[in-house]
């Protein structure tokens, strides 16, 4: 094992699955990430292999078949699958969102159905905030529904689904104004449903059209789409939870775990720069030494060393935190910042490194330095964690004049 980015105080059971992880990650992903993602081509094979290993059910509890492991355990698989592939990572923190909503939030009848199936790697979970005119601004979503019979009826376009195309379960926040009066704050008559539908692309049940794959600069491999709804008929019990207006509070649930997990992706394309950056500058001879002997590039390596010890010790304490039961909002936020604006910045001094060879497809640090900008945006931009670091930290330090 690395020396850098070690967790104090694992049990047995989670180095276990972290030692899988790794071995997983070195033989079957980082082999063939590269070409996979120059092809812009689903992992497949990558993905039955998390399957087989159980990882679609890690988080999931032990009554509905999954492995019933923390919140640190998953981001902590989460950092060295990011390590070997980011987009992987991708692929299951989606399903991780919806399967924990679904666990926090959902009714029984809404657990039975999905739980043990998404545990299995057979349903996979997308989840759907975003629009194409709002971005960070949940609160401005325009996509509605309205309650018609035993059914609800779901209009409005989606925009930024991880997994939409692949997943046959999305999550997808709408506005449903029904039992909420008029002057009602936007964010209490939200409302979250659960769409099955099938995989694929086009129309892919009535009134539901993923129109294709969004082309993207990086974070190539998983399919980032559209979504969608003209007429979608949902019935009543599929609204998550039961009730309406309560979509806002749910997500922002979810999207706490998302924030722990796009830290941990950070720190994990953080350690496979430093990784590569550390190991080209002992290769790579300049003026008669390794270029790792001159001072200019110990001084990179140590600066992004610390980074990546940094960034792991925040996205630890971000995950703990919400594993005690504890809010962890301002602690998820801190996390996810500083690991998305480390990663960029560790990527970028390896890229430095590699000289005119980071430059060159063949070399794997051109594809970490095109992943590493989604991370700056992902489950909410900086200056979103910013602006929640901001508000908690005043409601912790009110000044009592």
């Amino acid at each position: 094992m690395a020396r850098l980015a070690q967790t104090a105080g694992l049990t047995d059971v989670q180095q276990e699955i972290l030692s899988t992880v790794r071995d997983f990650v070195d033989k079957e992903i980082i082999p063939v990430a590269t070409e996979l993602e120059h092809r812009d081509e689903y992992p497949q094979q990558i993905v039955d292999g998390l399957k087989e290993l159980g990882l679609f059910g890690l988080m999931i509890p032990e009554e509905y078949g999954g492995l019933g492991e923390s919140l640190l355990t998953y981001a902590l698989c989460v950092e060295e699958i990011a390590r070997g592939w980011m987009s992987v990572s991708g692929i299951i923190n989606t399903h991780f969102i919806v399967a924990y909503m679904l666990k926090q939030h959902g009714t029984q009848e809404q657990r039975e159905h999905f739980l043990p199936r998404m545990a299995a790697g057979d349903v996979r979970g997308a989840f759907s905030m975003s629009e194409p005119g709002l971005g960070s601004d949940v609160s401005a979503i325009t996509s509605k529904a309205v309650k018609d019979g035993d059914d609800y009826l779901l209009t409005g376009q989606k925009m930024w689904l991880t997994n939409g195309g692949t997943s046959n379960l999305v999550a997808v926040l709408v506005r449903s104004d029904e039992g909420h009066p008029e002057g009602t704050a936007p964010h209490k008559s939200m409302t979250t449903f659960l769409v099955e539908k099938e995989p694929g692309f086009g129309e892919v049940r009535p009134g539901l059209t993923i129109p294709g794959k969004i082309d993207k600069m990086g974070y190539k491999g998983v399919d980032t789409t559209e979504l969608i709804m003209d007429g979608l008929r949902i019935p009543v019990d599929r609204v998550l939870g039961g009730a309406t207006g309560r979509g806002f509070y749910q997500m922002m649930d979810g999207v706490e775990v998302g924030r722990v997990n796009v830290a941990a992706r950070g720190c994990g394309v953080a350690q496979r720069a430093f990784e590569l950056g550390v190991r080209y500058a002992q290769q790579r001879h300049t003026f008669g030494k390794p270029i790792a002997q001159h001072q200019a590039i110990q001084f990179k390596l140590a600066e992004m060393a610390t980074k990546v010890e940094a960034a792991h010790a925040m996205m630890v304490n971000a995950a703990r935190k919400k594993d005690s039961g504890e809010r962890n909002d301002l602690e998820a936020g801190m996390a996810k910042y500083l690991a998305s604006e480390y990663c960029k910045e560790v990527v970028e001094d390896s890229f430095r490194i590699h000289g005119g060879y980071g430059f060159s497809k063949e070399y794997e640090i051109e594809r970490l330095y095109r992943e590493a900008p989604m991370l700056l945006i992902g489950e909410g931009t900086a200056e979103i964690q910013k602006m929640i670091i901001g508000r908690r930290l005043l409601e912790e330090y009110r000044f009592q004049g």
